[in-house]
């Protein structure tokens, strides 16, 4: 692949009509569409290696099993873990917050400590945090958000204390699209032994993850926002606190072994992998992250980075240019940023315009053969901070071309004027 054109023939749902027009896909922030190679992969095992994993003695479950086990290597080798008893699949980043949140607070929280959250998290990193305080009497805390979308480093500073337990912060904020500072965010969390986790499901996406690099103690991901099929995931996780945290869920293949009066469980990673996985959908993480992986390197890497930093200020200009537009995270450092790096700006615009519902732009721009994003986005604080209950959000993957954000914004004028 050496064009914008040829990745985009790698996904056949990209080449579809709405409503007689050609589709435009601006929805990536919730969810990627898939290329070829991870549905040749998924419709294989389907049709042939379906069987569970790690259980049975014939060729089907050998076969299962080495596509499962491989794409833990594949994930392994994207995110540099040192070995892959640190990934452990779960079903999306949600259920890896959810299991960080429940057993580490069993472990490690107690009567009176502090969890602190960013203020720019979706409700994956918030509602857990709050459930598990809940129920060990701990308190949840947000790091502030500075009005141009960057978060307040100097109140987060002052926010770490003794009674602070863990930090689990956005790599990338669905809705604000900014690089949070998370190696800073980590050095500072370590300096007083507080551990870290990273909500990464847009960071994996539109950043270099390297989790030894990063120093991070939990690194969570989807597969589906990077190619792979729905329903997986991946938490990486430090071995020596997955090694002290209790198992999330109990079941089939999480156990050593089982009386009625006592149960050992698994060595790492299965110890929390209860139950029949989504097998099929964990394996396709294999070729969506060689896919993923292709994309970075070479003149392919040059040319998607071009047409992302074209976008980017294509649109910055673009949507400023429409009266009474509001773009929320554009903060003015960003602009002389690398791509990725922490303060920089991803392809991924929300937005708001005067005397114009969010829900029905959306609407006029489906009609036009625009799909984007509007609502609270998962992130109804956020949404409280900036004083609105909901935004519209376009946000583009390396399939998406500078034409088609050109044809987004002459599409959304031409929805402003009938709105108004």
């Amino acid at each position: 692949m050496n064009t914008i054109e040829e990745i985009r023939s790698q996904f056949p749902a990209l080449q579809q009509l709405v409503y007689g027009k050609q589709l435009v896909y601006l929805d990536n922030g919730a969810t990627s569409q898939k290329p070829q190679c991870v549905i040749d992969l998924v419709e294989r095992m389907h049709t042939g290696a379906n069987a569970n994993v790690h259980r049975a003695m014939h060729k089907l479950s050998d076969d299962a099993t080495a596509l499962y086990e491989g794409a833990r290597e594949r994930v392994r080798q994207f995110i540099n873990a040192p070995a892959r008893e640190n990934i452990i699949f779960t079903s999306g980043t949600t259920a890896s917050i959810n299991l960080v949140a429940s057993s580490f607070c069993r472990k490690f929280v107690g009567e009176g400590d502090v969890v602190l959250v960013s203020g720019d998290s979706h409700h994956s990193n918030i509602v857990p945090w709050q459930l598990a305080c809940q129920a060990c009497g701990a308190e949840v805390k947000a790091i502030p958000v500075l009005e141009d979308g960057r978060l307040d480093m100097e109140a987060y500073r002052r926010m770490l204390s003794g009674r602070v337990k863990i930090v689990a912060v956005e790599h990338i904020s669905n809705v604000l699209g900014i690089v949070n500072p998370v190696g800073e965010i980590i050095a500072l969390a370590h300096a007083q032994g507080i551990p870290v986790l990273v909500d990464g499901a847009q960071g994996i996406v539109h950043a270099k993850v390297d989790v030894q690099e990063m120093d991070c103690d939990f690194y969570a991901f989807s597969g589906h926002k990077i190619y792979a099929a729905t329903g997986s995931g991946v938490l990486y996780g430090r071995q020596e606190l997955l090694e002290a945290m209790p198992p999330y869920m109990g079941g089939g293949d999480m156990v050593d072994t089982v009386t009625f009066e006592r149960t050992t469980y698994a060595p790492l990673p299965l110890k929390f992998e209860a139950g029949t996985p989504n097998f099929i959908a964990q394996a396709s993480l294999a070729p969506a992250l060689e896919f993923a992986a292709r994309l970075r390197e070479g003149e392919i890497a040059g040319v998607v980075e071009e047409q992302e930093r074209a976008i980017i200020e294509y649109l910055k200009g673009a949507l400023t240019g429409i009266e009474g537009c509001r773009i929320y995270g554009l903060p003015e450092e960003a602009s002389g940023v690398a791509l990725g790096e922490p303060g920089s700006k991803i392809p991924l615009f929300s937005f708001n315009i005067e005397r114009c519902f969010p829900s029905d732009l959306a609407q006029l721009l489906d009609k036009m053969g625009v799909a984007v994003r509007t609502g609270l986005m998962c992130c109804e604080p956020l949404m409280t901070r900036f004083g609105v209950t909901s935004m519209v959000r376009a946000s583009f993957l390396p399939y998406n071309t500078l034409q088609e954000a050109e044809y987004f914004v002459a599409s959304l004028q031409r929805a402003v004027r009938m709105l108004r």
